[in-house]
């Protein structure tokens, strides 16, 4: 076979089906695919479900810790666990330029398809687009993430709407070092930082025993773009403090470098969960299983003006804005 994508690959003729059959199936690997060769997959085994789509256009593809393939997994997945619910099935939509390099799309379906067979999650269908050589940037990634909202817990009332005065806010592990790889990959900075991307199911699992009102993981925009909002969506001040959030010493450097702002940094494998008080501790424990950076940063209260106040290191207090404008684009 050729070694890059040809612009026949995807003109529905024998070179698709044939790129499809001896390339794309081969390199998913899936125990669960046999909605690939059909014009759409049944599913079945749900009572009620939750649902999320995503599309991931990471430059460069491959950096630390990760590659735009086992991003795409882990960012759909991540968003329907996100929802206290079980995922169970993905679809894989590519869109190819003409000549992109066959090696790399194999890595990239290859760590795909491993993220979400680990989990039992079946890639039931997908779709297949080639471009012309100039006209995309090697390859994007569309997935979308299917899950039964009902099957890790019978009384998934997740959501913003939980969330109440006093409730704990958790960060499940340290921040920004998605976004500061990316960055660091980019400009060739020597920074040890590896992505932090990774599927969430296992950590998500393990407290849902408790009362979690809410589930939120920071990626675009970072730890202050969700707190912003949660807290508007909730009308509840959140109070955090800033010596509880972990920042890794390659984040910070790379942050005063170039000055930007480790909170607003995306993470690919990080969330935020809100619960009820009595539950925080034992909640932190279960997070630690996973990550020691896990740590209880804050706490909802009752505002006429719902804003994000974070305590500084310095003994003060200043508003956490939302990011504005694009931090770093390209970097899921």
């Amino acid at each position: 076979m050729n070694k890059q994508v040809l612009l026949s690959y995807g003109g529905g003729g024998i070179e698709m089906n044939d790129f499809l059959n001896d390339f794309i199936l081969k390199n998913i690997n899936s125990d669960n695919s046999q909605g690939l060769s059909e014009d759409a997959a049944v599913c079945d085994g749900f009572s009620k479900i939750a649902f999320s789509t995503d599309s991931f256009v990471l430059d460069p593809l491959f950096i630390k810790g990760a590659n735009i393939g086992k991003i795409a997994a882990c960012g759909s997945i991540n968003d329907v666990l996100m929802m206290g619910a079980k995922p169970k099935y993905l679809t894989l939509g590519l869109i190819l330029e003409e000549g992109f390099n066959l090696d790399e799309l194999k890595i990239i379906l290859n760590d795909l398809s491993k993220t979400a067979k680990e989990f039992e999650i079946g890639i039931k269908c997908g779709d297949l687009k080639v471009v012309p050589k100039g006209k995309a940037d090697k390859i994007y990634i569309n997935t979308t993430c299917i899950g039964d909202a009902l099957g890790f817990t019978k009384n998934n009332n997740i959501g913003t709407k939980s969330i109440k005065e006093d409730d704990v806010i958790i960060i499940s592990a340290d921040v920004g070092r998605h976004g500061a790889c990316v960055m660091a990959e980019r400009e060739g900075f020597s920074y040890d930082i590896s992505s932090d991307a990774k599927c969430l199911y296992n950590e998500v699992k393990d407290i849902l025993k408790y009362d979690i009102k809410c589930l939120r993981d920071a990626t675009r925009g970072g730890l202050a773009s969700v707190l912003n909002e949660l807290s508007r969506a909730s009308k509840l001040d959140f109070i955090i403090n800033e010596s509880d959030i972990k920042i890794s010493d390659g984040v910070l450097g790379l942050c005063e470098l170039l000055g930007f702002e480790a909170l607003e940094l995306a993470n690919e494998g990080t969330f935020v969960c809100i619960c009820d008080k009595k539950d925080a501790n034992e909640v932190l424990k279960e997070l630690r299983k996973y990550n020691e950076f896990a740590n209880i940063i804050g706490y909802t209260k009752k505002s006429s003006n719902p804003s994000v106040i974070l305590n500084t290191n310095y003994g003060g207090s200043r508003l956490l804005q939302m990011p504005k404008g694009e931090l770093l684009p390209r970097i899921c």
